[in-house]
């Protein structure tokens, strides 16, 4: 295994932070660790009229405490990148710059050759439509990547997460892990007793139904800011 796809349950969910973090614990952990972003939409021109590096790619490597990478310059790990803030396929329609599924492919296996480990974020949830005949999941079951899926305790993510993991399991993939992202708590859709009760939930069905996959928590270390948030990784995760 040397590519997990980091996805979530919906869009914001905390996919972006999950992936970040995810790499820094890994990187705490001596693994040679890297983010790739699937594409990338919403993204604002520059003043040359261009558009640069992936705002999630930005993140990443604030999460992990590191600078941009020769590879993030050169935009190997988010070959596509688009204005409109939409699915990708309509934004690639609307851009009228089609996606080229094989140049992430290439991409990655590129970013394979220089790292353990590569940690691909997709963009939205599992079944978001890559192009008009690609969904998400089915890229991901083309590739056999085991699949890290990000939820959390706010109303309907005990449904969400259900459908998720039975598309999952309907490709024959691997669930790799489940994160639980707490840095939503205090939104306001997040009730405590609908947290806590989700949480119970699914690890009791993750035990029955997935044995195999690493329940992580992505929680604050304080209050005061999202780079003091935190993953703990079990001593085999990887």
């Amino acid at each position: 295994m040397s590519v997990l796809f980091v996805s979530g349950i919906d869009t914001d969910i905390g996919k972006t932070y999950a992936t970040g973090l995810l790499a820094k614990a890994l990187m705490q952990k001596g693994v040679n660790v890297i983010t790739q972003k699937l594409v990338q939409t919403g993204i604002s021109k520059q003043v040359d009229g261009e558009l640069g590096i992936a705002d999630d790619i930005l993140s990443h490597r604030q999460l992990m405490g590191m600078p941009l990478q020769p590879c993030d310059i050169d935009f190997t790990t988010c070959p596509y990148r688009y204005e409109k803030p939409a699915s990708p396929h309509l934004s690639a329609a609307l851009a009228n710059q089609p996606l080229n599924i094989e140049a992430i492919t290439e991409a990655t296996k590129a970013l394979q050759a220089d790292y353990d480990v590569v940690l691909l974020e997709g963009a939205g949830g599992l079944l978001v439509p890559i192009t008009t005949e690609l969904l998400t999941l089915d890229y991901v079951a083309e590739q056999g990547y085991p699949i890290v899926l990000v939820t959390s305790g706010r109303l309907g993510s005990i449904n969400h997460t259900l459908l998720s993991l039975e598309a999952i399991k309907s490709r024959g993939l691997m669930v790799y892990s489940v994160i639980y992202n707490h840095i939503h708590d205090d939104a306001e859709q997040t009730d405590a007793e609908i947290a806590n009760s989700t949480i119970d939930f699914l690890q009791a069905y993750l035990a029955r139904h997935y044995p195999k996959a690493n329940w992580l928590v992505l929680a604050k270390q304080s209050n005061e800011h999202l780079d003091n948030a935190d993953i703990a990784l079990p001593t085999a995760f990887i």
